[in-house]
């Protein structure tokens, strides 16, 4: 092998390396408002009712998810006017300095500032790693990249209810240097900010895309116009496709597994489970199962069969969860919340489909806007949730109404995709 090529392949690990935990910072991040929102409204909104803290911990909720919205659609359009690198560490450099800001916040106003503000951050690191990744390695191998960025990031969750639940270790030791009384939640803060500043010292060493290189040398392509995406009706309707996929794993996520303290393990039986313990199972699930999926997508050499395998695993547990659950024991409760996250352990594949759907001129944008889009689904479902509750046919049945609809939306939609396993990538988009 020659050393340019053994050169090239150290700078493709690298640039690997970046994204992974840049990822891994981003879910950390992403889940730890969750983690520690009850523990810091308690304190912020200290005298006021359970059912306050409980409503503003909503809206704390969703001007993260406004500020991701607003960040997919920035952070893409940069990404293909500008270059992915700098998307990539300038998303990491915001969402790190709004984690430190966010632990000394003393009222409701700033703390929902932030929270815009380190969704904005958040929105740019995956779609730009991915598009980067993709662009960068053989199409043949391409998907090894974004299974080891997405297995590897889902872990972030993990660290994040290790690190809500146990900051108490590392406050004490925050205290024993500077002398400064932390709680538990701003030490969790704390630690996701230097994480992302930390990871800023490996910029060095990483390398542009060549085919944004390439791109941005000729002046008549235009680059990350979103005309070309709204105005033109196949980009419009394949954009919504790639959407459409990615909303089951929000729809576990977000509704199954972050309310099973308040909805789905009560109506159980089961009262000791606390959303932290669920979550981090969930995401070790996800972990497993990208790292599955990616591996399968390569061995089959298709992305649309692995997608459609996991959907139909994905329905089955649902099923299994919602029907079949009364009585279970905490230790089951949890390890149907390891077998939910590996089923819907697509989202490399599904980000990767986003990618490859679009061509080098809008990548970056539909990359970062797609993710985020699914992400802001939960809203979405929520309100459908909570619509089908008042017609008093039970969580369950409200919760399997939501699910069933948007798992065969998703069917139909992958079946409307083409396959872009080995899909050539350097081409442009026109209007």
């Amino acid at each position: 092998m020659s050393k340019l090529k053994i050169n090239h392949s150290k700078k493709v690990a690298l640039l690997i390396t970046v994204a992974a935990l840049g990822y891994f910072v981003d879910i950390y991040d992403l889940v730890l408002f969750g983690v520690v929102k009850a523990e810091s409204l308690s304190i912020i909104m200290n005298g006021q009712s359970i059912d306050a803290q409980a409503s503003t911990g909503k809206f704390l909720f969703n001007m993260q998810m406004l500020g991701m919205l607003i960040g997919g659609i920035l952070w893409g359009v940069l990404g293909d006017k500008k270059g992915r690198i700098k998307v990539l560490f300038g998303s990491i450099l915001l969402y790190s300095i709004a984690n430190l800001i966010n632990a000394f916040v003393t009222d409701v106003t700033t703390y929902a500032i932030v929270r815009v503000i380190a969704g904005i951050g958040l929105a740019g690191e995956l779609g730009a790693g991915i598009t980067l990744v993709s662009e960068t390695m053989s199409k043949e191998k391409r998907g090894y990249g974004t299974m080891i960025i997405v297995t590897f990031g889902a872990l972030g969750a993990v660290v994040a209810s290790l690190v809500g639940s146990e900051g108490a270790v590392i406050g004490e030791l925050i205290y024993n240097i500077s002398g400064a009384q932390l709680a538990n939640w701003q030490v969790t803060y704390i630690v996701g900010g230097c994480l992302g500043l930390l990871l800023l010292l490996l910029r060095v060493g990483t390398i542009e895309s060549s085919f944004f290189q390439t791109m941005n040398q000729d002046e008549e392509v235009k680059k990350g116009n979103l005309k070309i995406l709204f105005y033109n009706k196949k980009n419009f309707i394949k954009y919504l496709h790639c959407i459409i996929i990615g909303i089951p794993i929000w729809y576990v996520v977000g509704l199954l597994v972050m309310n099973s303290k308040d909805n789905f393990a009560p109506m159980m039986g089961i009262f000791d489970i606390e959303n932290g313990q669920a979550v981090m199972y969930t995401y070790i699930g996800l972990s497993v199962g990208d790292l599955i999926s990616g591996a399968l997508s390569q061995w089959l050499k298709s992305r649309k069969k692995v997608v459609g395998l996991y959907l139909g695993f994905t329905l089955v547990l649902v099923t299994s969860f919602l029907f079949f659950m009364e009585g279970a024991s905490k230790d089951l409760y949890y390890l149907m919340c390891f077998l939910l996250g590996t089923a819907t352990g697509y989202w490399a594949l599904f980000v990767s489909i986003a990618a490859e759907q679009f061509g080098t001129n809008i990548r970056s944008t539909t990359a970062n806007t797609i993710p985020n889009f699914v992400r802001g689904s939960v809203n979405l479902i929520m309100l459908s949730f909570g619509f089908l509750t008042t017609l008093n046919i039970g969580d369950a049945w409200s919760a399997y109404c939501v699910g069933l609809v948007f798992i065969l939306l998703a069917f139909y939609s992958l079946s409307q995709l083409n396959e872009t396993f080995g899909k050539d990538l350097d081409y442009f988009e026109i209007e």
